[in-house]
């Protein structure tokens, strides 16, 4: 925990190295700072809170109004760690849209870093967005912005011609312009291809120890978010049955007049409860 907020020019530094990051997926002040103040190298806000947060059943519905608002909360949350934000699905179409709602999300966000989900088939967005002056990322393996498309969200790369082209999606990603990219559910092997493919700096989630940094969503480690549970997410808390249970206790207090009690009541002093007393019988106070 050096309290020192790392910069975008040292992520290719510390690949280079071989030094391991730690990355977490939140979407508001209270987990971006708990992220902070425990040494967590890199926030990002996904549109994945999208699900955690709204309780949609993907990625889609979320808006750049929606993401600049969370991202703002969570600057707020953590102001000294790098923060990456992405950017919704139809916000980056074509050169010209995606350079706009980009410009508008660095402006008006916080952000560190924007990251979209093209590989070479939207490489001249990439380059427009880069050539905007706008620090972009992108996305390979399971894209949610594709769950239709893929039938849902599945691993990726399972085949050696599949596998080839996601290397390829990333080679396309780095040729574009872009400072980073993502690598998610696909075999460690494949995942480790990629990163080795690519001098820029690489973050994964469920394809192993791959990549520079790990990300983990937030809601999934702490034991928030129990709708389901992805393979790849490990739990380090339980946070919706500790809070389920402090909401029951709650109401039960409630219910049998144990709450609120004398600790947790305002008084006032003996001689203005008595002087109150005559006042609302319509007396002069003594």
């Amino acid at each position: 925990m050096s309290g020192t907020k790392l910069t975008l020019p040292e992520l290719a530094e510390k690949k280079a190295a071989g030094e391991r990051l730690v990355m977490v997926a939140v979407g508001e002040v209270l987990t971006a700072a708990w992220a902070e103040r425990a040494g967590v190298d890199i926030v990002g806000v996904g549109d994945s809170l999208g699900m955690t947060l709204h309780g949609h059943e993907n990625t889609l519905a979320m808006t750049v109004d929606q993401m600049i608002m969370h991202t703002q909360a969570v600057r707020r949350g953590a102001p000294n760690t790098l923060c990456i934000v992405s950017m919704p699905y139809g916000s980056y179409a074509t050169p010209d849209l995606a350079v706009a709602n980009a410009l508008r999300m660095m402006k008006e966000s916080g952000a560190d870093a924007v990251k979209l989900q093209l590989g070479r088939e939207g490489a001249h967005i990439i380059r427009a967005v880069a050539d905007a002056g706008v620090p972009v990322m992108s996305h390979v393996g399971l894209l949610p912005h594709k769950v239709h498309q893929l039938g849902g969200f599945r691993m990726q790369g399972r085949t050696a011609e599949a596998a080839m082209a996601i290397v390829e999606d990333a080679r396309a990603i780095e040729a574009a312009g872009a400072i980073g990219l993502e690598i998610e559910a696909m075999p460690y092997e494949v995942g480790k291809a990629v990163d080795e493919a690519v001098d820029i700096f690489t973050f994964s989630i469920g394809a192993g120890a791959a990549g520079t940094c790990q990300l983990l969503n937030g809601y999934d480690l702490l034991g928030a978010f129990d709708t389901f549970k992805p393979k790849f997410a490990k739990r380090y808390a339980n946070l919706a049955e500790i809070a389920t249970e402090a909401f029951a206790a709650y109401a039960q207090d409630v219910r049998s007049g144990h709450f609120p009690d004398a600790e947790h009541s305002y008084t006032m002093k003996p001689a203005e409860i008595t002087r109150f007393a005559a006042l609302l019988k319509g007396e002069d106070a003594p």
